[in-house]
């Protein structure tokens, strides 16, 4: 389910066999897109420019390791429990009087110091599972206690509409998220520059005709559904054409997830109504190795993941501030190092918002680190008031409980009115 491979010094074989998953899922969609072998869509509607602003999510897979990303290192329990992967106090950047960010998320500091990015920490789900898939599966779905197959993310669609083929697009993967699954259109591409109809460089124009009168006389459906996808191919070119040059100084990570990131910029900036994207950033799963704080796995993946957001706001300059990006992982890691310099399953966890709206800053309650469960952050910040306060204050998305059902958000003023 991630656009990176799984290292071989990954711990959980359950994560493994989610990568793989993930992997055969996508490619038998691409290749169900028999027309359209880069995109796995139901092509509906036309492109028409967006209005209001985007939500990024960005799933963190693996279960991501909040207590390394963002350390309370003002809590004297801290250093005891993580002796020999524990960020001193004296590396971090302090953003609070108790929590200090990974040296290695640096390139982020600029957006937190201009109140454009946040952080809730001790973040939990109804379900405390430690097991990848089900932990996975009861995010997205966000609909504990009822009978909804539907992903959360397909019921906010429910509510704002997808006018657009761009609407809703995983970028980065040729699988839609589970966040993503149900009735209403959307669409996964690997990349955009890899949207194209198979064949086309070398019949070009004529298959495009070809097809066009193929579906003229069409029944409704059909037709509708062709000229749909062959005009979402039409933006897919121009987009493709007309990319402007990066601004000055913007470099993104030559990597996968560097790739997605500039691609969805280049759909907010290309006016083709993208409202929700999706991409994924996997390779999380630390039970071993996870490093120092100036070394090793973890800052690696910190210093990628930190180096692409900063490119991202960079990049959209002014439509950053009409942009939300949210972070989500299946569950955080137990408080405790293990024997391996790494950490196990656990459950609390952080969550980063990036964007215009924000008040920055840290939000929500924590309770410290002796105050836990079963050696876990309890996880008393529920995820679903963050969603909520973005969708309501930022999307304009009046009834959360078509979204949330059983459930009422309480927020946690961490965004401001659209």
């Amino acid at each position: 389910m991630s656009t990176d491979p799984v290292p071989s010094e990954c711990g959980c074989e359950e994560n493994r066999g989610l990568s793989r998953r993930g992997f055969l899922r996508g490619a038998a969609l691409v290749g169900a897109a028999v027309a359209l072998p880069s995109v796995s869509t139901r092509y509906a509607f036309a492109e028409g420019p967006s209005t209001g602003g985007t939500l990024v999510v960005l799933s963190l897979r693996g279960g991501f390791d909040g207590l390394s990303a963002f350390a309370p290192v003002a809590d004297p329990l801290y250093a005891s429990l993580r002796p020999s992967i524990g960020l001193p106090a004296s590396s971090v950047l302090q953003l609070n009087p108790t929590f200090g960010m990974h040296p290695a998320l640096a390139a982020l500091k600029p957006l937190w110091d201009a109140g454009q990015m946040a952080l809730v920490h001790d973040v939990g789900t109804p379900d405390a599972t430690r097991s990848h898939f089900s932990a996975q599966e009861e995010l997205e779905r966000a609909a504990p206690g009822s009978n909804l197959r539907t992903g959360w993310l397909d019921r906010v669609l429910d509510l704002t509409g997808v006018p657009s083929a761009f609407t809703a697009t995983q970028v980065g993967s040729g699988a839609l998220p589970l966040s993503m699954t149900g009735p209403n259109s959307k669409m996964a591409v690997r990349k955009l520059d890899g949207m194209k109809l198979e064949a086309a460089s070398w019949i070009g124009p004529r298959m495009l005709t070809a097809l066009t009168a193929l579906h003229k006389d069409a029944p409704a459906h059909l037709a509708a559904s062709a000229a749909g996808a062959l005009s979402t191919l039409d933006t897919a070119t121009a987009l493709q054409k007309n990319t402007p040059p990066l601004p000055d100084g913007v470099v993104y990570p030559k990597n996968d997830f560097g790739v997605a990131l500039r691609d969805i910029a280049r759909l907010i900036k290309g006016d083709v109504g993208l409202k929700i994207a999706t991409l994924d950033l996997g390779d999380w799963d630390m039970h071993s190795g996870l490093g120092k704080h100036d070394s090793g796995w973890m800052a690696r993946k910190l210093t990628e993941f930190a180096a692409a957001l900063a490119a991202f706001a960079a990049d959209l300059g002014p439509r950053f501030a009409s942009t939300n990006v949210v972070t989500l992982s299946e569950f955080g890691r137990r408080v405790s190092e293990n024997g391996s310099g790494g950490v196990d399953h656990g459950h609390g966890n952080a969550v980063m918002l990036f964007g215009g709206g924000l008040v920055g800053g840290v939000h929500g309650k924590f309770g410290g680190l002796g105050a836990l469960e079963r050696g876990d952050l309890p996880g008393v910040n529920d995820y679903r008031d963050i969603l909520g306060e973005l969708l309501t204050r930022r999307l304009g998305v009046a009834d959360l409980s078509r979204v949330f059902p059983g459930y009422k958000p309480a927020f946690l003023g961490l965004a401001k009115a659209a």
